[in-house]
């Protein structure tokens, strides 16, 4: 189980497609990059997203919010998590869930007028 969490364009709705492909891995991923504005989040660091983001929406708190106003809330719960960051992505860790933030700071601030949608 995990998030699929995208991007939006906030006049069409279609997931913003980057000129050039990014590396920004989660869970899935394509081979090469993807030039799509998405990041796949395993459900493992869930816990974490409840207690950092939101202790009813976890990650979903983001979702409907543009890249600018999630900014701050992503930076705020990344300032929460630790820095155990293990080898193995599945690894429940606060530094892997710290990762996968750290991803969609990038995301946000490479689109900032983009919305966020998921699951």
């Amino acid at each position: 189980m995990s998030y699929d969490i995208d991007l939006n364009d906030p006049i069409t709705g279609n997931v913003i497609e980057f000129d050039t492909p990014h590396q920004l891995r989660g869970g899935t991923y394509r081979v090469g990059g993807s030039n799509n504005a998405s990041l796949n989040i395993t459900y493992n660091y869930s816990r974490f997203y409840y207690n950092v983001l939101d202790e009813d929406k976890g990650i979903r708190a983001i979702y409907g919010m543009t890249g600018a106003d999630s900014i701050p809330v992503l930076e705020a719960a990344i300032s929460l998590l630790g820095d155990d960051v293990s080898e193995d992505y599945w690894d429940a860790t606060e530094g892997n869930a710290k990762s996968a933030l750290l991803k969609l700071v990038a995301l946000a601030k490479m689109r900032p007028d983009g919305v966020w949608m998921g699951d």
